[in-house]
């Protein structure tokens, strides 16, 4: 019975680690998206100021076009950093699956041997063998919770 507490704790902590991902990854998503938002919107800026002839910009005019040429190459960088970032953690996180797995294989295993036994039940080791570890995207129904 301990083992099975055990267990099931240890399938209550993955289950965990997996939604604090996800969390992770919709705020990378939400991020990504206004960045782009950002982008797009000096862009359009940008195009209606450099669809007017140089002879005729303004001084502030051609201001304007200098900050939005900048605030564009500051976002682009601020995203490549968030994209960088995000696969550093896709990698980490990889390795953290890889750890589990190899953690649960080594745990299962006395179990396994125990649940050999005609008393004992099989469904104990069940609980977390058959917990499948996440591919990404994840997609959680969380309707139900």
């Amino acid at each position: 019975m301990p083992e099975e507490i055990e267990l099931e704790m240890a399938k209550i902590q993955r289950l965990r680690e997996v939604l604090v991902r996800r969390e992770s990854e919709l705020r990378f998503m939400m991020d990504d998206i206004q960045l782009c938002k950002d982008i797009m919107n000096l862009k359009q800026e940008l195009q209606s100021l450099v669809a007017i002839p140089e002879k005729e910009k303004t001084k502030m005019e051609k201001q304007r076009e200098d900050e939005l040429i900048q605030k564009i190459h500051r976002l682009v960088q601020k995203r490549d950093f968030l994209v960088d970032d995000a696969e550093v953690e896709r990698l980490r996180e990889k390795e953290e699956d890889r750890e589990m797995a190899e953690f649960l294989r080594t745990k299962l295993k006395p179990i396994d041997k125990a649940t050999q036994s005609p008393t004992n039940h099989p469904e104990a080791t069940q609980c977390v063998s058959n917990y499948p570890l996440p591919n990404y995207p994840l997609k959680l129904n969380l309707s139900s919770v």
